[in-house]
């Protein structure tokens, strides 16, 4: 994990080398300072030497500036250090991400990789500020202010020895029981994140069912976990402050019980029990830094691993060895199909055997989870085959280079995105250097150019996030001519106008069919009509294909086909009667 997360300092490794040194030189300025204090009351004022007063007034003000300095500057190098690492390892997160396979993706909720790179980031960028400053000052301070209070009295100094492993281990004990809780709490707050992002994203649907009280009783639950766990986890941190507290007094009290008898004997000078009280305050101050330290790197932990899961995940679909970066044609084969979505869930295809030409036209109908989308996803290599193979332009799927692949191959998903940005912006997701005639004839195939148009601002008018501000099916028109622009080999519309009267389905269709005779196109729908004039129609069922042919073939051999063809226009009769 340690190895994982250090890749990501980078370019401030200079600062994080320099913070722990001009903090070390800090140290060393204040371990004089008491030693040159002892002096300046034994030579100086008990002396009653000016002379000596002034010369050690003048090093302990020099002494005093130049820590002063090298604090300043060490703060200066740990806060470049860490706000850099962090921004690094929110941008390799992000980027590793944007690598994942569909199946990677999978495995972490979006509320969950949003909290990987804020709080939990935030939480390791102070964990590494404290490392690289408070936890080199903490235990040089230790050791320096041991060194030099056993020189100036080591039988007084004997006192720490006995204070300092009570410590250490209150500590180490305290660590151990509030890690577990602060681990629980960050999954916690993964589903507060999670209930947030649902709820904004469906607050329309909320405020259209008044489940404003129940989503508020959600939000309130999931809290209340995260208070109740961070409660707990506080409590038992909290005991490192009173045990600090009790092992500082009770030092100073038995350097100053014992420094007193010494000075009554002779045997120490008031100005060596001043330096030896001081010593006493840097060692237990260093001790508290470290039970801060302690409790930082607690919390911290938790969260480096988590970043640390992101970083190592390693997608599981990677360029073939062959890297092919030529597609021939638009043709595609299944062979001997079998998929699932993971090696212990119930396959969701099996024994698919399908053979489309290059320039056809090819529809899928099935029920809901017959595993239409889980076919069309194997074609630009979303997921990958359990067993079989799927072959496009010839060539096996897996010997070619993602990004030509996926080039060729434009998919219109079932649940599209449209970003923040203008008309144009989002279509150029299908090809950044596209003209503006280009733009505007991919909107005419899709049926987008006339509502486009009516807009005050046209090409130019602003999506919000999402595509709220646009309606069901102007969003899917709008992403079948991002698709278009990628003048694609095959293009893949996955149940994409489910949203759009049959009308304008008809006329997207008739484009279809006019303007790319070459492209191979698959259309998932759940209306016949979008799909009874395809070369040929697949019938899923259960994950197998239990029919395949044309319209007039399926309506004589498939039973099922049939029977949802003569439901659905016995529905469109009655809805013309209507």
């Amino acid at each position: 994990m340690i190895k994982t997360l250090a890749g990501s300092i980078r370019q401030y490794k200079k600062d994080s080398i320099l913070a722990p040194l001009f903090v070390t030189m800090e140290v060393v300025m204040e371990v004089i300072i008491p030693l040159l204090m002892a002096m300046l009351i034994d030579k100086g004022i008990e002396a009653g030497d000016m002379n000596a007063i002034w010369k050690i007034g003048i090093l302990l003000i020099l002494c005093t500036v130049v820590s002063l300095a090298f604090g300043a500057l060490s703060g200066k190098s740990a806060a470049k250090a860490s706000a850099g690492f962090a921004a690094n390892l929110r941008a390799d997160m992000f980027y590793n991400v944007q690598e994942f396979s569909f199946s990677n993706i999978d495995k972490f909720s979006s509320a969950s990789i949003v909290t990987r790179l804020t709080t939990d980031v935030a939480n390791v960028q102070n964990a590494y500020q404290m490392i690289i400053r408070i936890a080199v000052r903490g235990p040089m301070m230790l050791v320096f202010a041991l060194v030099m209070a056993f020189t100036v009295n080591s039988t007084l100094s004997l006192i720490f020895l006995a204070v300092v492993p009570i410590l250490a281990v209150g500590l180490i004990f305290i660590s151990t029981k509030a890690f577990p809780v602060f681990e629980k709490m960050f999954k916690v707050y993964d589903r507060l994140n999670s209930v947030v992002q649902e709820n904004l994203r469906g607050i329309r649907v909320v405020k259209a069912f008044v489940r404003e009280e129940h989503e508020i009783e959600k939000f309130n639950g999931v809290s209340k976990d995260i208070a109740r766990l961070s409660g707990r986890a506080e409590r038992t941190v909290a005991f490192s402050s009173p045990l600090m507290q009790v092992c500082m007094y009770a030092t100073i009290l038995l350097i100053s019980w014992f420094g007193a008898k010494l000075i009554v004997a002779e045997s120490m000078t008031t100005g060596q029990l001043m330096s030896l009280i001081s010593y006493a305050s840097q060692i237990l101050m260093s001790l508290m830094m470290l039970s801060m330290i302690f409790v930082m790197l607690t919390i911290s932990q938790a969260s480096a691993r988590r970043i640390a899961e992101v970083l190592k995940e390693e997608s599981d679909i990677e360029d073939g060895e062959k890297g092919l970066t030529q597609v021939k044609d638009g043709s595609v084969v299944f062979e001997n199909v079998e998929f699932s979505y993971g090696a212990k869930r119930k396959a969701c295809l099996s024994q698919i055997n399908l053979s489309i030409q290059p320039g056809q036209t090819v529809g899928i109908l099935g029920g809901t989870g017959s595993g239409k989308s889980s076919l069309v996803q194997l074609i630009p290599r979303l997921y990958d085959v359990s067993g079989g193979r799927v072959l496009v332009g010839g060539e096996d799927v897996r010997d070619y280079n993602l990004e030509a692949l996926r080039d060729s191959v434009a998919m219109v998903l079932q649940k599209n995105e449209l970003f923040s940005g203008t008309i144009k912006e989002n279509l150029r997701w299908g090809d950044e250097h596209a003209t503006d005639e280009e733009l505007e004839r991919a909107c005419k195939l899709a049926q987008a150019d006339p509502f486009v148009r009516e807009f005050p601002e046209g090409y130019e008018t602003k999506i919000e996030q999402g595509g709220t501000n646009v309606s069901g099916g102007q969003k899917q028109r709008l992403c079948i001519a991002r698709a278009l622009l990628k003048k694609p080999k095959i293009l893949i519309l996955d149940d994409s106008t489910s949203a759009v009267d049959t009308r304008t389905d008809a006329l997207i269709r008739d484009a279809f069919r006019k303007e790319l005779p070459n492209t191979t196109k698959l259309i998932i729908a759940q209306r016949v009509s979008s799909v009874q004039d395809a070369d040929q129609i697949i019938m899923l069922d259960g994950g197998k294909i239990v029919g395949m042919g044309t319209h007039e073939e399926l309506l004589e051999h498939s039973d099922i086909y049939r029977e949802i063809y003569e439901s659905q226009r016995k529905g469109g009769d009655e809805n013309g009667a209507a």
